[in-house]
């Protein structure tokens, strides 16, 4: 079992930029998939990045690529996420999600989920 830690969230004007940090606790960090999620009032969590058990593959949403880069330290246990060029409509909260020997796009597809962190982009 992991547990996860968001932080790093924050306000900042559209064209700003903002690193997110989510540190895991427990056994085997080294083997789970990780991924960033985020959620707008009134919607449904969305899938933004996720990056493989070593840190050698990433995949990102479509509305990211570019501006959003995900990361891994598995010797300090935790994932990234540098964001970049944020824009108002990416105000949400984000959560760092955890699966156990692979990763998915999809919400249902990860097992272990931190309480997110509120990231807030003025215009």
């Amino acid at each position: 079992q992991v547990q996860l830690v968001e932080s790093g969230g924050g306000s900042v004007q559209a064209g700003g930029s903002l690193r997110l940090s989510c540190a895991a606790s427990g056994r085997g960090f080294s083997s789970y998939g990780m991924a960033w999620f985020r959620q707008a009032p009134g919607k449904e969590r969305e899938f933004v990045a996720t990056i493989s058990l070593s840190g050698g593959s990433t995949t990102y949403t479509d509305s990211v690529k570019g501006r959003f880069t995900i990361s891994r330290d598995n010797a300090k246990n935790t994932v990234y996420l540098q964001m970049n060029s944020l824009k108002p409509e990416e105000t949400a909260v984000y959560y760092c999600a955890a699966k156990r020997f692979g990763r998915g796009t999809y919400y249902r597809d990860y097992d272990y989920w931190g309480e997110g962190t509120q990231v807030t982009v003025s215009s």
